[in-house]
């Protein structure tokens, strides 16, 4: 309704409400004066629709009991505050933003910070650190933990660089190129380069190194110039939802002393949803070369450390979870699951890794609650380590937050 029209049907309200008198100059003065401010309430809402920031974060706490450390078995375990953070999300007309930001006990990191543009209701596209496209998005497990994917960099990873995203019917096409990590690379201005959230290589892995040991001067490293594509379809059958989907990712690795290096990394995945039963499966593939060496292991660094992987391995994974809406007190529903990955293939007859992982996640209100139970080999945070070979290792693991 545009102004005339506005101030049309009011003088005729007032006509009509008084018909057999003239309106007067006190009247009109007041009817232009509601004109005015139903064109200004109009105009705000406007505003307030188009415009809008939201302010977010949580604060998580962990107890842990470890049957690999005797120290924690003789304490009965370990609780340990886990994490506090704080999100902003917000939009100004078709410009979006998103960024978030943790803090540790033993570090400080940023998540996420991207600013966007909605071409229109289908198209996408994101400049800053944001969610690497591969595999089963948002995330390829039901647990606290992740897969073990997650662990060599290929689940949740989060880099630097340009995303475009088309979003049809029953498709999507992922499509990212990614200048270095969310640290800025070999060259970033950063005094730890094991302080991040995701999984990113540091380093070649040196014959004789310890396997968390931090990377040789000349031998530090960093992805770059990465590009990423992702399709994924959706089918239906009856009450059978289908995802199904292929990611492939390829690009170069500097390397401090000036040796060229390259990365690659492909995945096939599906994802079922049937009534209250929700199944992932996804194959990846992944290689690290570095010319004139024959490498067998890369530095990665996360939450503070240093840890190392196999330069080439394919991973399998298969999880599988039901979600039970309840009525017990605040809690209102329970999600149980079993995460199950295994990484094999790995170079120089490294032994494979696991991790299994069963759970239930709970939901009350704000809060949200994860309780595992892990038995894994050969994985990080389970005692182990992807390069390593270790014993069967156990963990009890309940994680929770309050979100806000």
């Amino acid at each position: 309704m545009n102004r005339y029209t506005l101030a049309a049907s009011c003088i005729a309200l007032a006509l009509a409400t008084n018909a057999n008198a003239a309106p007067t100059d006190g009247e009109l003065d007041a009817l232009k004066a509601r004109i005015e401010q139903l064109e200004s309430d109009k105009d705000q809402a406007k505003q307030d629709k188009d415009s809008s920031i939201k302010l977010g974060g949580a604060a998580r706490f962990q107890y842990s009991y470890l049957d690999y450390d005797e120290n924690n078995k003789d304490r009965g375990g370990d609780f340990d505050f886990d994490v506090f953070r704080l999100d902003v999300d917000g939009n100004l007309d078709d410009i979006i933003f998103s960024a978030q930001y943790r803090w540790h006990q033993y570090m400080d990191v940023i998540h996420h910070a991207w600013v966007g543009y909605n071409f229109d209701d289908k198209q996408q596209g994101k400049i800053g650190i944001t969610q690497v496209p591969f595999g089963i998005l948002t995330w390829a497990s039901n647990s606290f933990f992740f897969s073990s994917n997650f662990y060599t960099g290929l689940e949740d990873d989060y880099d630097m660089g340009l995303n475009y995203t088309y979003s049809g019917d029953t498709s999507r096409l992922d499509l990212a190129f990614y200048k270095n990590d969310e640290q800025g690379g070999l060259d970033g201005y950063v005094s730890d380069r094991s302080a991040r959230y995701s999984y990113d290589v540091v380093g070649v892995r040196l014959p004789g190194e310890g396997i968390y040991d931090a990377p040789s001067v000349d031998k530090a490293a960093a992805e770059t110039n990465t590009v990423n594509v992702r399709y994924a379809h959706n089918l239906t059958f009856d009450d059978v939802a289908l995802e199904l989907g292929i990611s492939g990712q390829v690009g170069q690795l500097e390397i401090q002393d000036g040796t060229d290096g390259d990365h690659m990394a492909a995945a096939l995945h599906a994802v079922v949803n049937y009534d209250r039963w929700n199944v992932k499966l996804q194959l990846t593939d992944y290689e690290y070369d570095v010319e004139g060496m024959d490498v067998e292991s890369m530095i990665v660094g996360a939450y503070a450390f240093y840890d190392s992987i196999p330069a080439e391995a394919t991973s399998y994974m298969a999880n599988v979870a039901y979600s039970l809406p309840v009525d017990i007190g605040p809690i209102s529903n329970l999600t149980f699951y079993n995460d199950y990955t295994v990484v094999t293939d790995k170079p120089a007859a490294q032994p494979d890794t696991f991790m299994n992982v069963t759970g239930v996640a709970i939901t009350s209100g704000g809060l949200y609650t994860y309780i595992d139970f892990v038995i894994a080999e050969n994985q990080p945070f389970i005692g182990g380590s992807m390069v390593g070979d270790g014993d069967t290792n156990k963990r009890l693991n309940i994680n929770f937050g309050y979100y806000f």
